[in-house]
């Protein structure tokens, strides 16, 4: 289940469930702004990712340009850096899985 996203040469790591994140109700009780699986979790460069699906990394930035925006989401940390959770990128993916039992 948590080995959906392994790049060809190395494993991106355990990857957290949503289950360990806090909601934003917790997340407000507790005092904390930010969850710490937010914070800790494994975060993908936009070439580390386009190598964990086999897509060019120009694709990656297109579908962060286009309107309405694709792919997984992400998080603009400048003009030049953009980061993806490994927990949003496994979220989207199972949300594109097409199970063919259930299709026909």
């Amino acid at each position: 289940m948590t080995d959906l996203l392994l790049a060809p040469t190395r494993p991106i790591g355990a990857l957290r469930h949503s289950k360990d994140l806090m909601s934003p109700q917790e997340s407000a009780k507790s005092g904390r702004n930010v969850s710490p699986a937010l914070v800790t979790g494994q975060w993908l460069t936009t070439d580390e990712l386009a190598r964990i699906l086999n897509v060019d990394p120009s694709t990656l930035r297109r579908w962060r340009t286009s309107r309405p925006l694709q792919g997984p989401p992400f998080v603009p940390v400048s003009d030049r850096v953009t980061l993806y959770s490994a927990i949003d990128v496994e979220h989207w993916l199972r949300s594109r899985r097409v199970d063919p039992e259930q299709a026909a």
